[in-house]
């Protein structure tokens, strides 16, 4: 058990270090690099792999964490909202996920959408909240922009590389798939 919390540490503080670095290289890429979602993709696999217990700590610090070190994003009202989105991510995915009959691709799929789907909510709330604080305006023109529309590239790329990445994991037995139904026959045999 004691191993278990150790490996599961050190996958986190891996994920918090490709969650820091990551935006660096999509940086590059100036027409779509923010679009991208950088810090999205190790904050999905961490509750993925490590479960919601470690990811979501993890997604909450990333944004704040990267603020104070590098300016970006910038703490007010960015980071902060998206620490609330981030931990959501990691919370909804990893629960479910780790809950699901089956885990599996489709599951995977399933439990990214519907944590999409809440930690946008999540982020537009936020965003009204800190905004509303600082007497701006959070139209809902705003949250459709900075939830969907920007975020159409960063989406794609997390249903697309998220899933590759537990398949290829699947496959080299590292992060193996668990399917209930072989359980039960596995523990009858």
């Amino acid at each position: 058990m004691k191993g278990n919390s150790i490996k599961k540490m050190t996958l986190t503080a891996m994920f918090l270090a490709i969650g820091m670095i990551l935006p660096f290289f999509t940086g590059n890429i100036p027409q779509i690099g923010s679009m991208l979602l950088p810090m999205h993709i190790p904050v999905f696999l961490c509750a993925l792999i490590c479960g919601e217990k470690w990811g979501t700590p993890m997604a909450f610090i990333l944004p704040l964490f990267r603020s104070f070190l590098f300016g970006m994003p910038p703490m007010y009202p960015t980071a902060i909202s998206m620490a609330f989105e981030l931990a959501t991510y990691a919370f909804v995915a990893g629960y479910l996920y780790s809950h699901s009959k089956w885990q599996c691709s489709k599951a995977l799929l399933r439990c990214l959408i519907i944590a999409m789907i809440i930690g946008r909510i999540v982020w537009g709330i936020a965003q009204l909240v800190l905004l509303g604080i600082g007497g701006k305006m959070f139209t809902f023109q705003a949250f459709l922009a900075g939830a969907l529309i920007n975020a159409i590239p960063g989406i794609i790329l997390q249903l697309v590389l998220i899933p590759a990445v537990m398949v290829a994991l699947n496959r080299t037995k590292l992060v193996p798939f668990n399917n209930s139904e072989n359980k039960n026959i596995n523990y009858a045999k």
